[in-house]
């Protein structure tokens, strides 16, 4: 679990975080949403230790991360995943050797045992006969594909993603959220995502965080946003028309599934 306690952070005599408190749940998917300069990205980057907060703390399974100098950091740090926006694979490197850089850098296995480690990661994101190409020949789902076997070699502990389908077809979207939530449960991984896609939100969002003006506005999960009464909230999900009805759908779908009934004074759905 990851603890952010009360963190605030200003840039000059701007104001990004105010006291922003949440917990981010192994085994779960959390996602931080929000508009443009909501303080989501901030938040990520305080969490990761590239940012230093200006008050606040940030626990890691209880162990105090701002509190920690660059060396105490590092083991923390290792168990760490990343996948960044662009994927940020290095051109120069075949699929194979950019899976490989962090264990170059971390591991003191031999060889063959991290090539094993690197084909295993390979495999666990369904990627085939690619292992010699370079990202120049690979399409962007496979680059993000790439991405998450990196990502997820060392065996992390936690998992960072930003905007894992800036760029990707929709239905090369679901994919790439589909094996990022299947991973999470599957190591117990603690996974933080900061997105903007609202398909996202509804499918994988097990945990949701919506960043409102350097605020923690809102908190619940896919299901409990489905009901959220709160107008900031909602005019950012269900801005267009056609949102406002598939939330009336969903809403639909929902009640007759599992045979709630709303209350007359219209608080939250019951139990028939």
């Amino acid at each position: 679990m990851i603890e952010v306690i009360n963190i605030r952070k200003s840039f000059g005599d701007k104001t990004i975080l105010q006291d922003v408190s949440v917990n981010m749940e192994p085994g779960k998917t959390n996602l931080i949403i929000g508009a443009s300069g909501s303080g989501k990205t901030v938040l990520m980057k305080c969490m990761v230790g590239l940012i230093e907060v200006d008050s606040g703390k940030i626990k890691y399974d209880g162990q105090d991360f701002t509190a920690m100098d660059d060396k105490e950091k590092k083991p923390i740090r290792q168990e760490i995943g990343m996948l960044f926006q662009g994927s940020a694979l290095f051109d120069s490197m075949t699929v194979e050797q950019n899976i490989m850089f962090p264990l170059d850098m971390f591991s003191k296995e031999k060889y063959k045992v991290r090539m094993k480690r690197v084909q295993e990661c390979l495999d666990r994101v369904n990627l085939k006969d690619a292992n010699k190409k370079f990202p120049a020949e690979i399409s962007g789902g496979m680059k993000k594909r790439v991405g998450i076997a990196r990502a997820i070699v060392l065996n992390p502990k936690y998992l960072f993603v930003d905007e894992p389908n800036s760029g990707l077809d929709p239905q090369t979207s679901l994919v790439i959220d589909k094996l990022i939530k299947d991973i999470t449960v599957e190591y117990n991984i603690t996974t933080v995502v900061n997105t903007h896609d609202m398909n996202t939100v509804m499918e994988s969002g097990d945990h949701i965080i919506y960043m409102h003006q350097g605020l923690k506005q809102w908190e619940g999960s896919n299901e409990d946003i489905i009901f959220a009464d709160d107008q900031k909230l909602n005019d950012f999900i269900f801005a267009s028309e056609f949102f406002q009805d598939i939330k009336e759908m969903r809403k639909t779908e929902m009640f007759r599934d599992k045979g709630w009934r709303t209350k007359k004074d219209g608080g939250k759905p019951s139990r028939t």
